[in-house]
């Protein structure tokens, strides 16, 4: 007999393909793409909510519909025929939980069904996740009430309250009305020369998703250290500063700018006018630091 719980955990797997995850894609590699960034895979669920860094909390954050806090009520684990494309020492299972706190998304019912891939314990079997606090990155599934779709298989971390708190900061962020834009490429650079010798600026322009402004200016004067700073306006701002780090800013930059200049962005200028701009970038992306994860990048 189908029992309800497998019926939905089936019509799931129709839904998506994969469930607990979003469609691998390759991640765009040609010049002028953002770089490698790692393909949306399913991610296992397991114990590093004190091992997550920025950057995977934003990826979270920023590919889900529906983050919430919620308890575990009942684990249904499905059968190895019935979840395809598993890692070796993990287990799909169905998951049904009550909602504690609606973090962001729209309105929801107490109760929760969702399929998420749980590393098994060294004996081979499930962890106990009953009535376990659980903070989840969802998307919703169209026409099922109370029904989500991790947006990979491992969306779903152990609550704290610093992991909470950091998530609400950057959920604020995202819903900010200046939040930045995701970037997409480094679409133009220009090196202007100053009066002095040593004296000049590069002037870096930002293609994004939903065409906004972002540039980046590095200022050189004789005998100082050189200066940057990021804009989020038409205006390139001599008075830019830099983001701080694990900051939204931040993330879009550190994580998303290739590593060095496309042959696709249109440059201008001499040869040592460009070798000074490919060093200014160079010196940015020292400047902004390493983009860390712990967990493949989920692409919203």
């Amino acid at each position: 007999m189908t029992t309800p719980a497998l019926r939905f955990a089936l019509s799931t797997l129709t839904l998506m393909g994969l469930p607990g995850c979003i469609p691998a894609t390759s991640a765009m590699t040609q010049q002028g793409a953002i770089r490698d960034v790692g393909p949306a895979v399913s991610a296992p669920v397991k114990d590093v909510s004190d091992t997550l860094t920025f950057a995977d909390l934003a990826s979270l954050s920023d590919a889900a519909e529906v983050v919430a806090r919620v308890q575990v009520r009942k684990v249904s684990r499905l059968k190895p025929e019935q979840a395809p494309g598993l890692q070796p020492g993990v287990a799909r299972v169905l998951i049904e939980a009550r909602t504690t706190a609606l973090l962001f998304g729209p309105a929801m019912g107490e109760s929760l069904r969702y399929l998420a891939d749980i590393p098994l314990d060294a004996n081979g079997k499930l962890p106990k996740l009953s009535k376990a606090q659980m903070l989840i990155f969802a998307r919703t599934v169209a026409g099922r009430a109370g029904e989500l779709r991790l947006v990979d298989g491992g969306a779903q971390i152990m609550w704290s309250t610093a992991v909470e708190a950091q998530v609400r900061t950057i959920l604020a962020e995202l819903l900010s009305p200046d939040a930045p834009p995701r970037i997409k490429s480094l679409r133009e650079v220009l090196f202007v020369p100053g009066n002095l010798a040593g004296e000049g600026e590069t002037q870096l322009f930002l293609q994004t998703e939903n065409s906004a402004p972002v540039s980046l200016s590095v200022i050189r004067r004789p005998g100082m250290s050189r200066t940057w700073g990021v804009s989020l306006s038409e205006i390139v701002d001599q008075a830019a500063r830099p983001p701080a780090r694990d900051t939204l800013t931040w993330y879009r930059l550190a994580c998303f700018l290739p590593r060095s200049i496309p042959e696709s962005a249109t440059l201008s200028g001499s040869a040592d006018e460009l070798r000074a701009a490919a060093e200014d970038y160079a010196f940015v992306l020292r400047e902004l630091g390493e983009c860390t994860r712990t967990r493949p990048a989920v692409m919203p």
